[in-house]
């Protein structure tokens, strides 16, 4: 991946982007779901990220209603592991939201993302809206055209149908586990990415 440019672009897209004062209320939360690998990973970059309000790990995409975590790993349920992000639009927006999903996972490898491998993995965004679909097709258009990437963005994009909870051991994973190897070797190494290229974003903590 080339990296170099990705972060180049994500530059310009951040100088644009200006924050809104608006008073907070519920009409300024918005909600967009969104798989790349595990949702451990994904979970713990986004509650990271200045704006986010609540970012809960499940399942969505699949063909049967109210899946457990071992009926998705077996991959005969349509499921993709997901997280289910709701933002404050006066402080991030849409388009920032999908510059960290390209950013930490890599959108090229069907199926998979590093050792995990499966169609639970997928890489994968369901859209509640015209506006997220747009935005979506819009951000994947202009990294291929750069050709941020050795490979075409294999991201699914889809119309959101239903979003179904994790178990709770699930929720807060990395937070909760940080002196688990997998903790230690997969999830931080996307944490500290996302710190180096958003360190503007951080949620204060």
């Amino acid at each position: 991946m080339k990296n170099i440019f990705l972060i180049a672009i994500l530059a310009l897209s951040l100088n644009g982007f200006a924050q809104n004062t608006k008073t907070k209320n519920a009409s300024n939360l918005e909600t967009i779901t969104l798989g790349g690998g595990c949702y451990w990973c994904v979970e713990a970059v986004y509650e990271n990220l200045d704006g986010v309000k609540s970012v809960v790990s499940g399942f969505s995409g699949g063909k049967v209603a109210n899946p457990t975590y071992e009926e998705v790993c077996t991959g005969t349920t349509g499921h993709a592991e997901v997280v289910q992000i709701t933002y404050d639009k006066t402080k991030t927006d849409i388009n920032e939201i999908f510059q960290v999903f390209f950013t930490v996972h890599d959108p090229t490898t069907l199926n998979r993302q590093g050792a995990d491998v499966g169609t639970q993995y997928r890489s994968v965004i369901f859209y509640k809206n015209a506006e997220q679909k747009n935005a979506a097709e819009s951000i994947i258009a202009e990294l291929n055209k750069a050709k941020v990437y050795n490979s075409p963005i294999v991201t699914k994009v889809e119309p959101f149908k239903a979003f179904y909870k994790a178990e709770d051991y699930h929720q807060n994973y990395y937070a909760n586990n940080k002196n688990q190897p997998y903790c230690k070797m997969v999830i931080q190494p996307k944490i500290e990415k996302f710190e180096k290229v958003f360190k503007d974003k951080l949620r204060k903590k």
